[in-house]
């Protein structure tokens, strides 16, 4: 199993962040972090309205 770094920062794109603002509050957190580790699962330092939405299919939302 290869070990994904949670300590390195990603950066989100604006796009991405406004998309983070649409998710429910009480689990934005959550979904936060699923989000980062799906990005860096495939290999990006940058969390882009794309991503988020390749995660979002990814989990079935």
């Amino acid at each position: 199993m290869e070990e994904i770094d949670l300590g390195d920062v990603l950066h989100w794109t604006p796009g991405a962040k406004k998309k983070l603002e649409n998710i429910p509050f009480f689990v934005r957190t959550q979904a936060r972090q699923r989000i980062e580790t799906f990005a860096r699962k495939i290999g990006s330092h940058n969390v882009t309205v794309e991503i988020v939405e390749q995660a979002r299919l990814e989990f079935g939302q």
